[in-house]
């Protein structure tokens, strides 16, 4: 990823990308009903490398899988390169855990920029202590392996209703997560800077007690006039 994008996007809210996509006709980004363990932290920011489960058919689902070096949710953890994003497949399912805190805290060791899944996670409480982005449905006790088969790495998967193709710019706030096709993260980076620079200014003046008409969106040539002179004044 640009540097500079990533920087950019450090900058920017969820909800100002989705805008800035639904401009460009993608409705589906945003992952559904996932949520911060630490919505505290900084934006997470990173490229996505994907890990896929299927229903799990339990004569190849026993614990004795784990002894397998090759195992798909061992070599994701192992394998997801260093500023980029693990982004889970569990079926939106959260009975049973996408992964625990040992996992996800050896994520955080080898410098991964975070962790999604649309299922959920046990340990979150741990998880939630920790100086690293993630985000679930809700905690899960149960291992993965009672419901969940890992059956690929790095391919194309569905996360919460989102598409997410692997090298995808995947996005988190303390709202949610939103993904952006790799080939347009640099052009919506830079807008949704823009976005975000009128947002608030439109802030500040609705705060003074301004009405929204001819403000959000700005109509009336007065209210351009001023966002021109508040960028000046402010430097943004």
């Amino acid at each position: 990823m640009n540097p500079a994008t990533r920087d950019q996007l450090m900058k920017v809210s969820t909800a100002t990308l989705c805008t800035a996509l639904f401009k460009r006709g993608l409705r589906h980004q945003f992952i559904q009903d996932v949520r911060p363990l630490n919505p505290g932290l900084p934006n997470m920011v990173g490229e996505a490398f994907t890990l896929r489960y299927m229903p799990a058919r339990e004569d190849l689902n026993q614990i004795s899988v784990f002894l397998d070096r090759d195992h798909p949710q061992r070599k994701a953890v192992e394998q997801c390169p260093e500023g980029a994003v693990l982004v889970i497949d569990s079926r939106k399912d959260a009975r049973a855990a996408s992964a625990g805190g040992i996992l996800v805290t050896r994520l955080m060791k080898r410098g991964v920029a975070g962790v999604v899944t649309d299922g959920g996670f046990r340990d979150s409480p741990d998880i939630a202590k920790l100086e690293f982005p993630a985000y679930h449905q809700r905690p899960s006790a149960p291992t993965n392996l009672t419901l969940h088969q890992a059956i690929d790495i790095n391919v194309p998967i569905g996360c919460g209703d989102a598409p997410v193709f692997p090298g995808d710019v995947v996005v988190g706030d303390a709202e949610g997560v939103i993904v952006i096709p790799a080939h347009i993260a640099d052009e919506v980076a830079a807008e949704a800077i823009e976005m975000t620079a009128f947002e608030d200014f439109v802030q500040e003046k609705v705060l003074e007690g301004r009405s929204i008409l001819g403000l959000y969106p700005p109509t009336d040539e007065q209210s351009r006039n001023d966002f021109a002179a508040w960028r000046q004044a402010t430097g943004r």
